[in-house]
Parts: structure tokens; sequence; C-alpha cells
């Protein structure tokens, strides 16, 4: 197979902000079609990262909206704070949502085939798409202008950012072995187990050690990156000793575990170091196998949750989830989309308890119900399940307090007290386990300004930067005070 690159900045066809569409996000609320079923048990869950005690389950709930991205949606991808959501259309388009206000944050208009994978950086700067139309391109998202483009000789199913490298890349072409590609140095061909099976699938493990790998016949490699050599391999096999085919293989955020998707309708759960020290053709034994024993589902796509607590699983029949808790394999939750649409993805969010699903071009949110807490707008209020007769202190309503201990230099340890308001601690959420300083050039947010239709002369930044560094500050008051505002 060739790979040819084309790594001058062209083509710039990007891309335009769609004015209207940003000040009026297409946001539906909606609750009648869509409904949960539940298997669950409560649990006492810290949700990392907000500050909020959750006291409920750590997973969705119930319906919570959809996402009209005006295409037909095929693909999503968050990014690693959750606070953009990518979406790939039929059309080519990319768009890209703030998933805190629910909308449109910025459009691509990436290929002319549709878009079939999506992929972040650590950064979140930059974003890597797939097509149909056998190209891969990397997109810098503050500008939307692309970086590189790759073309193959056929589709592609799976695109990749390395975890902690933005200059290497996993591509999974359609009927061929996966290739890792260094945009600054030549590709590499993933070796094969068995050079007749084409059928790969292919994922970086979570710190991007190494590369696993599965074929149609169930035989599971882990090479390191980025030489490549095998370190281990495994063979998945049924109750009945027979193999079989491996469709996909995802990694947790959170923790040394993977699954790989089967043929045979099972998901199993491994533990990465468990494969690693069994070698070559060693025999692991999975520490969960998830599967639905009424429907016999067959699966479309897996994930674990942010925590890696959980796995979502979705129905490749009808657009249903299956939520189980991971340590012990029980299923505690089933979501249920509108009747006879197919679901095409599932992602969960990285740090909250929400999924995003997509089926008949529609992002579906999953998300759990809303709660009011009073304690939040009141630390000393308390929330009572019941009517609770109330028992008057004896000092109460006293003008002094006689039962109060006396405080000696209270005053005086306030005065000497320092706070620190310069120090930004890293929120463990966002960070790895081996990881003790969060990234401060992440990207979190994209900046949004509203489209002018026929501005007047000399209303815009390029004029207003002029003669700012020319005047000063105290002058360009002036000049914008002449200038009449356009009507919105």
């Amino acid at each position: 197979m060739g790979l040819r690159a084309e790594s001058e900045r062209e083509p710039r066809r990007v891309y335009g902000l769609q004015g209207q569409e940003l000040l009026f996000p297409s946001w539906k609320r909606g609750g009648g079609q869509a409904r949960a079923q539940s298997g669950g048990r409560l649990r006492g869950e810290h949700e990392r990262g907000s500050g909020v005690e959750s006291f409920g389950q750590n997973y969705p709930e119930e319906f919570d909206g959809a996402l009209d991205c005006i295409s037909l949606a095929v693909t999503c991808a968050f990014n690693k704070h959750g606070t953009l959501l990518a979406v790939g259309c039929n059309d080519g388009r990319i768009v890209l949502w703030d998933f805190l206000t629910r909308g449109i944050a910025k459009i691509i208009c990436a290929h002319i085939h549709p878009v079939c994978s999506l992929s972040w950086s650590r950064t979140g700067h930059k974003l890597l798409s797939a097509s149909t139309d056998n190209s891969v391109t990397m997109w810098d998202v503050l500008s939307g202008e692309c970086e590189y483009r790759y073309r193959f000789q056929s589709p592609i199913l799976k695109v990749q950012f390395h975890p902690r490298n933005d200059k290497m890349l996993l591509v999974c072409p359609m009927k061929h072995a996966a290739i890792l590609v260094n945009v600054d140095d030549n590709h590499s061909i993933v070796p094969l187990d068995d050079e007749s099976d084409l059928n790969i699938v292919a994922s970086f493990d979570r710190k991007g050690r190494h590369v696993y790998t599965g074929n149609a016949k169930g035989k599971i490699l882990a090479l390191s990156v980025p030489d490549l050599k095998l370190v281990a391999s495994f063979r998945v096999m049924t109750g009945t000793s027979n193999t079989t085919s491996i469709k996909s293989i995802e990694f947790a955020r959170r923790g040394d575990y993977f699954l790989v998707n089967a043929a045979d309708r099972i998901i199993r759960v491994y533990a990465s170091h468990e494969v690693l020290t069994c070698g070559k053709d060693g025999e692991p034994e999975p520490i969960q196998k998830l599967q639905d024993l009424v429907n016999k589902t067959m699966w479309k796509k897996c994930c674990f949750s942010g925590d890696g607590e959980y796995i979502c699983a979705g129905s490749a029949r009808q657009h249903s989830l299956y939520i189980w808790e991971k340590s012990i394999g029980n299923l505690v939750k089933i979501l249920h989309g509108t009747k006879g649409e197919l679901l095409l993805d599932v992602v969960w969010h990285p740090v909250r308890p929400i999924i995003a699903s997509i089926s008949s071009g529609v992002v579906s949110i999953w998300a759990q119900p809303q709660v009011e807490n009073w304690s939040a707008f009141a630390p000393d209020f308390k929330e009572l399940d019941e009517n609770v007769e109330y028992e008057e202190r004896e000092s109460e309503f006293d003008i002094e307090d006689e039962d109060k201990s006396p405080q000696l230099h209270a005053e005086k340890q306030d005065e000497d007290e320092i706070v620190d308001v310069v120090t930004v601690e890293p929120i463990a959420a966002f960070c790895s386990s081996d990881e003790e300083t969060s990234d401060t050039n992440a990207l979190l947010y994209l900046p949004i300004s509203p489209e002018i239709d026929d501005p007047e002369e000399g209303w815009g930044p390029g004029e207003m930067g002029d003669d700012f560094h020319q005047r000063g500050p105290n002058k360009i008051n002036q000049f914008t005070q002449k200038k009449k505002r356009p009507k919105f």
C-alpha cells in the first residue's frame, strides 16, 4: 500500500463559522422519546474534579436532550477534558460543540465524503479525522487549517492520536495491516500474526507504550512503540475452544484495563499488566465476561467510563445502551432510545457521568437527573426526607450565648493566616495516575464571535488593532465613539 503525505499547508478550504447557529444553537430538551431501565444499586461516589458530592449512581440514568448538527452525524469524540465534542457528519463536515453551553463553536469543512473516525490530541489543539474518501487529515482546532493530509488506497476504519505524542498516529485501513505514522519521519506497518488475515483492529494502550492488534482469528498482539517489537500475544477462545473474530479493542482512561469486543457477542475485560506478564502465546484470563444472555445482543461499540469503573456497550440491532459495573460485572442500567433506530457510535464523557450516542444522524445525550441541592446554597442547611420535630437548644434565642466556649486570640489567628490565591492545584480527574501536574497548555474552549453582515467601513479587528498601537489606549476610546456600531 502506498502512503502519500501532503504536508504543505493546503488546502485551506475550511472553514467558516455559521453565525446564526452560534447565536441560536439547536438544543432540544425532551424525555418522551427515551426511557431507562435500572437494575442498579445506590453507591456513594465523589465526582472528582467538580467538588460536588454525588450520593447516587455514577452513570447516566435518563435521556437529557439532543444535539442537532444540521447534517447527519456519524461519529463523535470528546476532548480530554470533556469541554468540546467533535461530531463527524455524512457530508464531510466536522462540527465542534462547546459541551458546557451546548452550542456550536466551529464548523470545519474537512472532507468530501462522510467522516468515519475522529481523535483528539492530548492538549486538544489538534484534531485527527478520517473519511471514506481514503484520506486522513490533521487539523489545527483554533484556526481550522489543515496541517497534514495522508491518502491511502482503501477506506479508513479508525484513526487515533498517540496518547502522549501528537506527532504519532495509528491508522487502520480496511483490509490492510495497521500503520504507525510519524509526521516527522517515515511510516511503519504494524506486523501481522497471519499474513493472509487482513481484518485488523488496533489501538494504543493508555500511555502509548504499546500497540494492541486483533485479527479475525482471535489473536491479539502487544507490540512496543515505536520499534513495534512483539512483547506479548494470546488468543481469545470461546467455550468450545474455538476462536472468534476481534471487532474492537478499547482502553480505559484510568486503570490498567482494556476490553475486547468479539464476534461471539461477549465483551472480555483484561488487565494489561497480566497480559504483558504472560508474554508470547500466553493464556491470560479475562477478569470479566459481559454479555446479554437474554437477547444475545451483538455489540456495535463499547467504551469505558471516565473513571474506568463502568463499561458501556451499544447494541448493533437497536438504539440501546447497556451499562455494567466493571468490578463485579453486574448489569446496572439499560438506556433505550427511539425504537427502530440503529446505533452508530457511543462515547462516555471523560469526567462526568454523561454518554453521547448517535443514531439516525442525531447526537443523543444521556445524563443523571438534576436534583436540587440546597446545601450548596446554604452550607448549614440540612435536608430532611420526612417531617422531624424540631428541638430547640436551651440558649438558641438568648441575646448572649452563655454556653458558647470562649475563643482567645481568635482575631489574631485570623490576621496571621496567609491565604494562597496564586497556586493552581491540578484537578485529579484530568490527570493520569502517573502525573502530578495538569497540562496548562490544554485547549479547553474555542473563542466565539458573531458574524456581521455588511459591516461598516473601519469596523474590524485590523483597523482597531492598528489604531490602538499608534494612538495608545487613551485615544482609542475617542476613536470608537465616532464609529456607529452595526445592528445585529
